[in-house]
């Protein structure tokens, strides 16, 4: 394990601080750090004294706060969802969606947008604005679910036929979602392209409480699995030599995985990159110790998040830049860099 590894995620935790603090202060409504600190002594009891206006309370309180804590919860839980399946496929190149998480959680956007068929206006009615998370949500679990049935041979995982699994059902989720997009309405194709460019916009304390518990189990729960991951590393037989069950841990990996991926995709629409890049660069920069990539993946990728969204809602200012077309535009480039670094690793 690094040496240093309580002094890296300190750091981080004091990066992620600084970031929540820019974006709490930093908008069309502008406040200080000691008003900031005003407002939130003020509404907890800690101090009665009031320094800031009625205006900057309610902006942070109702609008920007919960958006800054939404995308926290959303980054922290693709940071470590993107490090648990690089430690799963043993590849720095992996994502959630090579396993077809984030593709079915927006087929099932897609058909809930496009189709007008009885049990979605049901769902509609019953729930409302939720209805479509709900349905994303739904999507991503089943299509998981449909690649691990598909790798299974002999009660065991396996995991070149996971990753091909995935990629055909990538393929078939990708087929129909053009269909129904072809189908679709002008109204219809302004709320799907709106969809897969990724927003937190929606943001509300509604939707942070709603996401929470679907975040904080698979961020609390990866870091126990990281010695685990790290003997995985060495191959299938020796992890079981050294007594681990692999099948189990790949199940608690897809799980958790799903849970976190599919939660964010439900709420926030596709948001790319993020899951990719952040465990590599903890990987270039630290250590590949999944002790320190797993906590620290969550932690990075939701100060990456927070920064890319406070600089979506403001680079355009008063108009807002989706942060799927953002975290694109930084996560190509690194990703590009890592290809290129791999290439030049094997010329060696």
């Amino acid at each position: 394990m690094v040496k240093n590894t309580g002094l890296i995620l300190t750091f981080l935790w004091v990066v992620l601080l600084g970031v929540i603090v820019l974006s709490c202060c930093i908008g069309a409504v502008k406040m200080t750090v000691p008003e900031l600190l005003s407002i939130l002594s003020y509404k907890t009891g800690l101090s009665e004294s009031v320094n800031f206006q009625p205006q900057q309370a309610a902006v942070l309180l109702n609008i920007r706060l919960p958006r800054v804590m939404l995308g926290v919860l959303i980054g922290a839980g693709l940071g470590v969802s993107g490090a648990a399946i690089q430690g799963l496929f043993r590849n720095p190149l992996a994502e959630p969606g090579l396993i077809g998480i984030s593709s079915g959680a927006t087929l099932f956007a897609v058909l809930m947008i496009v189709l007008e068929v009885k049990v979605f206006k049901m769902l509609t009615g019953a729930i409302g604005f939720y209805a479509l998370s709900l349905a994303a949500f739904v999507g991503a679990c089943i299509t998981t679910m449909v690649v691990y049935s598909l790798s299974m041979r002999n009660g065991k995982t396996v995991i070149t036929t996971l990753l091909l699994s995935g990629i055909a059902i990538n393929a078939l989720t990708g087929a129909f979602t053009g269909l129904m997009t072809y189908v679709a309405t002008d109204e219809q194709l302004r709320t799907i392209t709106f969809w897969n460019l990724g927003s937190l916009g929606g943001a509300s304390w509604a939707t942070v409480t709603g996401i929470l518990p679907f975040i904080l189990i698979p961020v609390a729960g990866l870091p126990f699995i990281a010695k685990s991951l790290n003997v995985l590393a060495l191959g299938d037989a020796q992890a079981l030599h050294m007594g681990i069950d692999v099948v189990l841990l790949k199940r608690i990996i897809m799980v958790l995985a799903t849970i976190a991926v599919g939660a964010s995709v439900a709420v926030a629409g596709l948001i790319g990159f993020i899951g990719l890049i952040v465990p590599h660069i903890l990987r270039m920069g630290f250590s590949a110790d999944h002790r320190l990539v797993i906590p620290g993946s969550a932690i990075m990728g939701a100060a990456l998040l927070s920064l890319a969204d406070l600089i979506a809602r403001t680079m355009v200012s008063p108009a807002e830049l989706p942060i799927g077309i953002l975290t694109a535009m930084i996560g190509t480039p690194v990703f590009l860099y890592i290809i290129i670094t791999e290439r030049n690793k094997n010329k060696v």
